[in-house]
């Protein structure tokens, strides 16, 4: 019922009460049933409420537009926009997006909502992934899976989620602090040492499930959240195997500037937080647009312009991916090492996936060499860097099966 409350309570706030004239003020839905209860009287519905992967669904126009709202359906961008229809003067529109996969879920999986605490207190907001017929009276290899920087779980982390939980892994992603649809004030902070701390309250939720074995979670981080997995397991023992796939190191982003360089950004990030004191909220400005774009824009660095081609086309959006951070967040990162300590991985493996063709894969074999003995690297014929978020064709599921089985047997 999680996503159905949340959808009337948002109809609730922008109704303003119960105040709207020709609004309905009660309205009861059974599951199954065709017939709905508004104010008393009974209505028909073209479908009825069903439940689907343990989510309600309801028939959303029917219930706004008994609320008093218009319903308007973008084909393009998939999207529901839910308007007051001017009863109350009040001009908020409420845009809901539907999940926005951008992978089907295999009929051998199911998929469910979950949420759990990370150690500061914030709320994360999680899906796990389980092969149907999962034997939960065994204890079961599990992994926590992280989406690539700016990115949520309902992109690249959906594709690996789904393939592994059909080779019978039990699998959890997750939306980081501040990001997606988990908690965390402001929004659209990032945090090398909360983004890391995802990663281990994640082991945390795998290890309160009954039929999930503690002595075997491992963590895949794609792009940038391969560089907070491996964070994590160079303090967090109990993830026993890692894999990044497209690793991006984000607080290795400043390691080329000079002296001078780095002095005058930490400069302009001084002076950015005043503006933000003084405005009351911290700047954030968004990369991708909220819509879905027909083109990539002209003048774009190539890396640019293949992140584009994921984040604002068609392939990848997603409303709540819109990429970037709040301006000062930058800061933190230039006075923390997210790899300072990777040799203390080892004898845990670390198997590291990069694209032939991609940009970073610099990044990857830099990374690699400072690793422990107990390592793999898996390089990806013909792929570039964002291949390795949803091509799963390209994804090298196989060697990631076998090496996950092999290292959390």
């Amino acid at each position: 019922m999680k996503k159905f409350i949340t959808v009337l309570s948002a109809l609730a706030v922008c109704l303003g009460a119960a105040a709207a004239v020709n609004a309905a003020s009660d309205m009861r839905l059974t599951i199954g049933v065709n017939k709905a209860v508004v104010d008393g009287a009974e209505k028909e519905l073209d479908s009825a409420p069903v439940i689907i992967n343990s989510r309600t669904m309801v028939p959303l126009r029917f219930v706004a537009e008994n609320f008093g709202f218009n319903v308007e359906w973008s084909e393009k961008d998939q999207m529901v926009t839910i308007k007051d229809n001017g009863n109350t003067g009040d001009p908020t529109a409420v845009r809901l997006g539907s999940d926005l996969w951008i992978a089907g879920l295999s009929e051998e999986v199911e998929r469910t909502d979950v949420s759990y605490r990370n150690r500061y207190g914030i709320e994360l907001a999680g899906e796990l992934y389980t092969p149907k017929g999962l034997d939960r009276s065994e204890k079961n290899a599990a992994v926590v899976i992280g989406a690539p920087y700016g990115g949520v779980k309902e992109q690249g982390p959906c594709v690996y989620a789904n393939e592994l939980a059909k080779r019978g892994f039990v699998v959890l992603t997750f939306d980081p602090s501040f990001n997606g649809e988990s908690g965390g004030e402001p929004r659209h902070v990032s945090s090398p040492d909360i983004f890391t701390e995802d990663f281990s309250a994640g082991v945390d939720y795998l290890g309160t499930l009954g039929y999930v074995d503690r002595e075997k979670i491992g963590a895949i981080g794609i792009c940038g959240s391969g560089g907070f997995a491996l964070s994590a397991a160079q303090t967090d023992t109990r993830i026993k195997a890692v894999i990044t796939a497209s690793l991006v190191d984000i607080s290795g982003n400043s390691a080329s500037l000079s002296a001078e360089e780095r002095q005058a950004v930490l400069d302009d990030l001084a002076a950015q937080r005043w503006e933000d004191v003084d405005n009351g909220t911290p700047e954030y400005i968004p990369t991708f647009p909220e819509e879905t774009a027909e083109a990539v824009p002209e003048g774009l660095d190539p890396m640019s312009e293949e992140f584009y081609t994921f984040y604002g086309l068609e392939r990848g959006h997603h409303p709540r991916a819109r990429g970037g951070f709040t301006t000062t967040s930058e800061a933190a990162f230039m006075n923390y090492s997210l790899l300072g300590h990777l040799d203390t991985i080892s004898p845990r493996p670390v198997m590291m996936i990069a694209g032939e063709n991609a940009m970073s894969k610099g990044i990857s074999d830099m990374v690699y060499e400072q690793l422990g003995s107990n390592k793999e690297f898996v390089t990806v014929p013909g792929a570039n860097h964002i291949d390795l978020y949803d091509d799963a064709e390209k994804i090298p599921f196989d060697e990631i099966d076998e090496f996950l089985k092999t290292n959390l047997n």
